[in-house]
């Protein structure tokens, strides 16, 4: 018979129970210290529950909590804007951003008010401003978003003509769809405060509607410029008429205040030679009556004036052409 060797493995170090307790001590306190602190970036805030249950919130920097995951953190970007997209997707971002549209037709193809079909595509941007109710409240929180916004856009899109919302009352879509989002939102407890609705490109579906519709787009331009140049005419002629308006009330009124000022003097003057007159009727009459006949004969200049009796005359003209004969 051979014989075996029945004597026990030895291994090559004595294994000791206090080293293995040793161990143990040391890697679970490892693992306490390295579950004991996490960190918050700055654009952050993390939400600490304790067994589950909601503790406290934390912002940004090197934080402390019960290890073992007796608490857990969890951390939300509160200072991020997001943004959700709708009829297109973003390929590549940058200074020459690179678009994919005409592919989710499910999204941005709509009804509008008078029965014409729009292909509208719009961004939504947000940002978390109840990290607690962003966690906990909604399980499956960017479709709920998405689905919110596809229904609020479509319903103000099919409250309207295709031309308005192409044209003036793609503001008003934007402004309200905000207002109309944020407050499902809140219904909803998302925890989300939206910043932006923007419409990016309303156009007809392709083909000939699409054609179509570009004309009158461009007809509506037309419009719009030829009302532009009117009321820039408008602007020009209009003051520049109410000027000349009132430079010609100004010389009426200066011409009236003129009349009237000279009507005034005439009247002064009448009375003061009324005066006169009745002081000395004779000598004013007399007066007058020259005065007259000097107004009368002033510019004509061969005209001899001579009393009735040829009183005080002395005929010096036939003295001066018999002198001027004699020379």
């Amino acid at each position: 018979m051979s014989e075996k060797d029945v004597t026990p493995f030895r291994l090559p170090f004595s294994f000791k129970p206090k080293y293995v307790v040793a161990v143990i001590v040391i890697i679970g306190i490892i693992a306490a210290v390295m579950s004991s602190f996490f960190i918050v970036d700055q654009t952050e805030q993390a939400v600490v529950l304790r067994f589950g249950k909601v503790d406290r919130m934390v912002g940004p920097g090197l934080q402390f909590k019960i290890p073992f995951g007796i608490e857990k953190n969890y951390n939300v970007p509160t200072r991020q804007i997001q943004k959700q997209e709708f009829g297109f997707r973003t390929q590549q971002s940058g200074v020459q951003s690179t678009y994919s549209s005409g592919d989710f037709p499910e999204e941005s193809v709509m009804l509008t008010g008078d029965l014409n079909i729009a292909d509208v595509e719009w961004i939504i941007q947000y940002r978390i401003s109840d990290p607690t109710a962003w966690l906990f409240n909604v399980e499956f929180k960017e479709q709920t978003i998405r689905d919110i916004s596809q229904s609020v856009i479509n319903q103000l899109v099919g409250d309207r003509a295709i031309l308005d919302v192409i044209g003036s009352e793609r503001p008003t879509i934007e402004q309200r769809g905000q207002e109309l989002m944020q407050a499902r939102y809140d219904q909803y407890g998302l925890g989300i405060t939206v910043t932006t609705v923007k419409l990016r490109n309303i156009v007809p579906p392709k083909g000939e509607v699409q054609d179509a519709f570009e004309d009158v787009n461009k007809a509506v331009q037309d419009m719009n410029r030829l009302i532009n140049e009117g009321k820039e005419a408008y602007n020009q002629e209009i003051p520049k008429a109410r000027g000349q308006a009132k430079q010609l009330v100004q010389e009426a009124q200066g011409y009236a205040a003129e009349r009237v000022n000279n009507a005034r003097g005439d009247v002064a003057r009448f009375n003061s030679v009324y005066e006169e007159y009745v002081n000395s009727p004779e000598v004013t009459r007399t007066r007058l009556y020259i005065e007259t006949i000097e107004d009368v004969f002033k510019e004509d200049k061969e005209t001899d004036l001579i009393d009735r009796e040829l009183e005080n005359f002395l005929p010096l003209k036939n003295l001066q052409s018999q002198g001027g004969l004699e020379q």
